[in-house]
């Protein structure tokens, strides 16, 4: 019997049926499933996400560049903006280092309030760095770009994602966090800023969920949430769905106390209750 040189191929294999229009339910699902399948094998139970600019520089290569820049004569007030900007790296860094350990130190066998990043550079690479230096596991729920993203070296590598939709990487985002950190960022981290807040507003997202807003005067600038109060597009009461900040110390008693009084406890009164 002769075989033919031209075998049939699965349809789970055939490449141009899943890159295909046809192909796109099985790519959305696969970016549920094969996640959660992941997650459960790291037990990890929920995150703390940390939010903003791809384009931040941690504060050594930031004044190494203002030193060449001064040599070079090249711009220097974009290099001086690398500088004072390197502090919100660094300030995500050391929080989510400090959030990383007091998460350790928590009782049960769960991974508790890991640290989730959009896994690029950036302060995505400072959140997840620092959560890398305190012998945390984090998480990097990267996306594919034609610029900008690209892994950083700080992800846990069991937990490092590569999504092709925005949406689901945002459902994975939302779905897992208790607790959002938005640093000075870009239309990326205004997004899913707006989105988390619109989610929350709008009680689609019925969990308590903190949200800081790091760096107070780059917030205060870019965003006038006081103005929607008073040309009436907002309730005064959407102010307190966030807190604003400059303060590492402040960022994290802020939400170590919110989560122990609201997301511990709520966990433990539901465990309780199980048959």
């Amino acid at each position: 019997m002769v075989e033919s040189p031209y075998p049939p191929v699965q349809a789970y294999l055939n490449k141009h049926f899943i890159e295909g229009r046809e192909g796109r339910p099985l790519r959305i699902l696969s970016e549920y499933i094969e996640p959660d399948a992941r997650f459960e094998s790291q037990n990890v139970e929920d995150t703390i996400i940390f939010f903003g600019s791809a384009r931040l520089l941690p504060r050594d290569i930031a004044e190494k560049k203002l030193e060449e820049a001064k040599k070079l004569s090249s711009d220097l007030v974009r290099a001086e903006m690398d500088v004072k900007m390197s502090r919100y790296y660094e300030d995500a860094r050391e929080l989510a280092r400090r959030l990383t350990l007091w998460s350790k130190n928590l009782e049960g066998s769960k991974k508790r309030f890991v640290i989730c990043t959009g896994g690029g550079p950036g302060i995505m690479e400072a959140g997840n760095r620092g959560a890398s230096e305190a012998k945390g596991l984090n998480l990097g729920f990267n996306i594919t770009l034609p610029f900008e993203q690209s892994q950083n070296p700080y992800i846990t590598r069991q937990l490092s994602f590569e999504f092709r939709y925005f949406f689901m990487r945002k459902f994975w985002f939302m779905y897992l966090a208790k607790a959002m950190v938005a640093f000075p960022g870009g239309y990326g981290t205004l997004d899913e800023l707006f989105e988390a807040l619109t989610l929350i507003q709008t009680g689609k997202v019925s969990k308590k969920l903190p949200i800081v807003l790091y760096g107070k005067e780059f917030w205060n600038d870019v965003v006038n949430l006081e103005a929607l109060v008073k040309y009436g597009t907002i309730s005064p009461e959407d102010l307190k769905l966030f807190t604003v900040t400059d303060d590492i110390d402040e960022a994290y008693h802020y939400l170590t106390n919110y989560l122990e009084n609201h997301a511990i406890e709520e966990m433990a009164r539901s465990e309780s209750k199980a048959p």
